[in-house]
């Protein structure tokens, strides 16, 4: 099989990693994944086509995994390189299955280059469908309102953790250092919705905090370096300890969620392809969150506790129940374990892929 990614993302890239884990998870039932790029950021595209087309005389009969998103495939999100890309490797006899990472358009805006925007990647995402063999979604089929009923082409199967899960659940910061109980904030949104979610986070804290618990919060992953001034104003006066990582590797992800005691996940609604949240799961911690995408779907099933969009009160009640009620920060860690094992782990996910590719084709049907 091969992974056929666009461009890398930085400073971190969430496809290439997922084809990282999946390639593993893979190799353990006997099929190699290989990963190859398109490289247009570097060769303008017929150059990048041409490359694409003489690297692929040898893909006949293998499956091809087209991992899409609208930036992976442009740099100002009109990513009509997917479709050629596509259309390519079809040329060359290959088995193609589109990897919606993005179901749908991205971005909103009133401008007209907005509109036209979002009229392309619509266009896009139809093509890419109509193209493929097989659609695979991080969205329950249902909540892809373009799909037509009864597709027979398209399957759900959720995203994994981009990190390495633990063996063990390590223990916890403050059993280690006397800080108390640690609240892990993994990734934080871009400006202007940096601030409202660094408030949320501060507000959540204080109100944890108001029973003279002795509490810290660890921010780490994207975007929190640059964040540094705005937790600074946010924290003034919150009687809570507060330490920022920054950019992590993987291992050191895993290594300080585990350690952790909870996670606050307030970067909008909390929905099934949020990352930060399954690397959450995968290292066995609750999560506060906002509620209003996640209800049924299986991450609704894992230990998650979610509370009214924007409601800070809520938000700080629900995160102090979680560290002070051991029986019921004990039971989300049950549930964390059973949807990892049930949905979220890569072992379950390589398994769901080799089901659904095999469906209608007769291609690897001893792989597993």
């Amino acid at each position: 099989m091969i992974a056929l990614l666009g461009r890398r993302d930085t400073p971190t890239d969430g496809v290439e990693d997922y084809c990282t884990f999946l390639g593993r998870a893979l190799e353990q039932r006997g099929v190699a994944l290989k990963r190859f790029r398109v490289d247009w950021m570097n060769k303008d595209w017929i150059g990048a086509l041409r490359q694409l087309r003489r690297d692929s005389e040898g893909w006949r009969g293998s499956w091809v995994l087209l991992q899409y998103t609208a930036l992976g495939w442009s740099r100002r999100g009109f990513p009509l390189g997917a479709v050629a890309a596509l259309w390519t490797v079809r040329r060359r006899g290959a088995h193609c299955a589109v990897v919606f990472h993005d179901p749908g358009r991205q971005g909103t805006g009133y401008r007209w280059v907005d509109r036209i925007r979002g009229a392309c990647q619509d266009w896009v995402i139809r093509r890419l469908y109509a193209g493929a063999e097989k659609c695979i979604f991080a969205d329950p089929l249902e909540t892809v309102r373009w799909l037509p009923k009864n597709d027979a082409k398209s399957a759900f199967i959720p995203i994994g953790a981009n990190i390495p899960q633990p063996e063990r659940r390590a223990e916890a910061f403050g059993a280690r250092n006397g800080a108390g109980k640690t609240v892990a904030v993994f990734c934080l949104s871009d400006l202007p919705n940096r601030e409202r979610e660094i408030g949320d986070i501060a507000s959540a804290m204080r109100s944890a905090a108001a029973n003279g618990s002795k509490l810290g919060v660890v921010f780490l992953g994207r975007g929190t370096a640059a964040a540094q001034p705005d937790i600074d104003r946010a924290f003034d006066g919150v009687p809570v300890q507060v330490s920022n990582l920054g950019l992590q590797s993987a291992d050191e992800v895993s290594r300080t969620l585990s350690g952790s005691d909870a996670m606050l996940c307030v970067r909008g609604k909390l929905y099934p392809r949020r990352g930060s949240a399954l690397a959450g799961i995968a290292c066995g911690l609750p999560i506060v969150g906002y509620a209003g995408a996640a209800e049924r779907t299986p991450l609704a099933e894992a230990g998650v506790e979610l509370v009214p969009y924007r409601d800070r009160e809520a938000l700080g009640a629900a995160l102090a129940r979680v560290l002070t009620d051991e029986s019921f920060h004990a039971e989300l860690q049950d549930r964390n374990r059973r949807a990892l094992e049930k949905y979220f782990g890569w072992s379950e996910i390589a398994k769901r892929y080799l089901e659904v590719l095999c469906t209608g084709t007769g291609t690897m049907a001893d792989a597993h």
